[in-house]
């Protein structure tokens, strides 16, 4: 069962890392955060159109929290990071996910730190380190916060979702709605005013936009708060980086991209990591559910 429910919730970060090449090869340049708006908010409204389930009490405010920390947040702090950062940069601000987790279980949860997340952590940000990381990259101060400050933000969100838990008559759909649905309203304001809505939209344009709302928000968020409420979090904080590995070795088996022995190295190792986070330890790190 544990392995089960972990592979299903893997299925989450793969699927958003199908992103960067969906939306480099499909959707039209200067739009990320429509693209964010299309995979939050649609996908949202159409996950609680089939559930037909709404927050009551104070999950109207927890799912609001939670909606902008993992999604409304996340993604544009995300994107800024993408456009001041070289690509390994950010992917690899990104992989440092765990490693905040940890910090945040000490800081904020006032628990014991949680040292195999640690390590495997630090293995896994090195793996994906030496796949996307270029020594000509460039840093830039406002892309390094902003990429540090999504990867908290949704670092935040997960421990967030496993300290409330979800009602237990409430469907992992419904939930996944919630929070989208949140997460997309507070990005709707700052879309149109930040860029406004493409002019015109190609049928690649579509089609990318329905792979990022179905693909990508519905079904992943569906099975990664799903994952959230059932995988331990040392597990589940290192499951992240399948997500930059995935748009690695997409570039590689449908843009023509090569592996060095390095990157090769750096793959082996952050795969490492993950499998080696799953291995149950005697007291794993958990955030207790209210």
């Amino acid at each position: 069962m544990r392995l089960r429910d972990t592979l299903i919730t893997a299925i989450a970060p793969i699927a958003w890392g199908t992103t960067y090449i969906v939306t480099t090869e499909l959707l039209p340049t200067g739009h990320p955060l429509f693209a964010s708006l299309v995979r939050a908010l649609p996908a949202g409204l159409i996950a609680i159109a089939i559930a037909r389930q709404l927050p009551r009490g104070a999950w109207w405010w927890k799912s609001l929290v939670l909606g902008v920390l993992n999604i409304g947040a996340f993604f544009p702090l995300l994107f800024i990071a993408a456009y001041r950062l070289p690509g390994g940069v950010a992917a690899t601000l990104g992989a440092a996910q765990p490693l905040i987790v940890a910090v945040l279980i000490v800081a904020v949860f006032r628990q014991s730190a949680p040292w195999r997340l640690v390590i495997w952590g630090i293995i896994g940000a090195l793996g994906v380190a030496l796949v996307v990381l270029r020594a000509s990259a460039q840093l830039d101060t406002l892309g390094l916060i902003a990429g540090l400050g999504g990867t908290a933000s949704m670092a935040l969100g997960v421990l967030l979702s496993k300290h409330w838990g979800k009602p237990p008559e409430v469907s992992a759909l419904s939930y996944a709605g919630w929070l989208l649905t949140a997460g997309g309203l507070f990005l709707l304001p700052i879309t149109l005013l930040a860029e406004g809505i493409p002019a015109t939209l190609s049928g690649p344009a579509v089609a990318g936009y329905a792979w990022l709302g179905i693909a990508g928000g519905i079904v992943a968020y569906t099975l990664w708060f799903r994952g959230v409420r059932i995988v331990p979090i040392s597990s589940l904080a290192v499951l992240g980086l399948l997500s930059p590995l995935t748009a690695a070795a997409l570039g590689a088996l449908l843009l023509g991209e090569r592996f060095s022995a390095l990157q090769l190295l750096g793959f082996g190792l952050a795969l490492a990591a993950i499998v080696g986070a799953q291995i149950p330890a005697r007291a794993p790190a958990s955030i207790p559910s209210r």
